[in-house]
């Protein structure tokens, strides 16, 4: 009976479903939580998953240019982010913390932790993200959207300490931003503050392959040998062959710094989810783009096309506030 009337509680809450832009040529950036916080006016923290259904797109021309389109892309869905997520949260959590127990302050209802997409969202500023409009295409009126900040101390000038915003993907950005400020990278920083491997697995003494002579040093291989040259070959194989780690790391012999998807040096962009191109054809102005999981619910939507292009959203309706999504802390 417990777990029926449970169920029976954890109803839909009403929630917008399809969130609709008027998507300009170029590179642009969604936030997903900002806009969700806009149209239903309840706030959604940053630190969530989520799913959305599809994307739709619309042009008004009636002679669509070939070779023209969008494409969808997305932060890597890898536990690196996830993992670089969670430790830079917990960081931003605890400084704030020490700031709040010293000065005897509460934070404001409406702290959270944000980031930034990458380099090129960093760089424009919170001001250029998209925001969803109505059927008229009155755009909505942005709230308050600050993205965070870390404060760390100046080694070269003790007492003094540097503050900074932060990037999902790619390098630390040395360049300011919209707001003056330089950006550190969560994932290549997670990548800084990890071990790193083994440079061989399995790490072999080198008597595993001296089972020749009339008193081998690795005599239990030995014990059952029917030919020496055989079996010596046959380990000479299993230890130095695949013994290096499918993916680059620091210090791997090539490699001279770290080597995280996401990070600064192997996969430093972000995820692409779906393209699609406009045709001459008659009646081509619709196209389709297949949905997936959005970690942060950031999302980087690109078109050539020249000209405006409507998109629509599709979200999946859930029980976290009316939405099929999950807190990053479960990516």
């Amino acid at each position: 009976m417990a777990r029926k009337r449970a169920m029976k509680q954890r109803k839909l809450e009403p929630a917008v479903q399809t969130l609709t832009y008027i998507l300009p040529d170029g590179v642009n950036t969604v936030d997903l939580s900002q806009c969700a916080s806009l149209v239903n006016r309840r706030f959604y923290r940053q630190g969530i998953n989520w799913v959305v259904s599809g994307f739709r797109f619309f042009r008004a021309g009636t002679s669509p240019t070939a070779g023209t389109g969008v494409s969808v892309s997305k932060l890597p869905n890898t536990w690196v982010l996830g993992n670089a997520w969670e430790k830079s949260f917990r960081h931003w959590q605890d400084l704030n913390k020490r700031a709040i127990e010293a000065g005897e302050s509460l934070p404001g209802r409406f702290t959270d932790f944000k980031v930034f997409m990458d380099e090129f969202h960093h760089a424009a500023g919170s001001g250029t993200n998209l925001l969803p409009v109505d059927d008229n295409g009155t755009i909505a009126n942005a709230g308050e959207w600050v993205y965070s900040k870390i404060v760390i101390p100046d080694d070269a000038s003790p007492g003094n300490s540097r503050e900074r915003e932060i990037i999902a993907v790619g390098a630390n950005y040395t360049a300011p931003g919209a707001s003056g400020l330089f950006a550190v990278s969560m994932v290549d920083g997670y990548a800084a503050s990890r071990a790193l491997p083994s440079i061989t697995d399995p790490n072999t003494p080198g008597d595993s392959r001296s089972v020749q002579g009339a008193t081998p040093q690795n005599w239990l291989g030995a014990i059952d040998n029917e030919g020496n040259n055989q079996i010596n070959a046959v380990i000479t194989d299993l230890t130095t062959e695949n013994n290096l780690a499918p993916y680059p790391f620091e210090n791997d012999g090539t490699a001279t710094d770290t080597q995280y998807p996401g990070g600064a040096n192997q996969l430093p962009g972000l995820q692409l989810v779906d393209a699609a191109y406009f045709s001459t054809a008659e009646n081509s102005n619709k196209l389709y783009c297949k949905g997936d999981n959005f970690p942060c619910g950031l999302v980087r939507v690109f078109q050539n096309t020249g000209e405006e292009v409507t998109m629509m959203i599709d979200l999946v309706p859930g029980t976290h506030r009316g939405y099929l999504c999950e807190p990053m802390t479960e990516m």
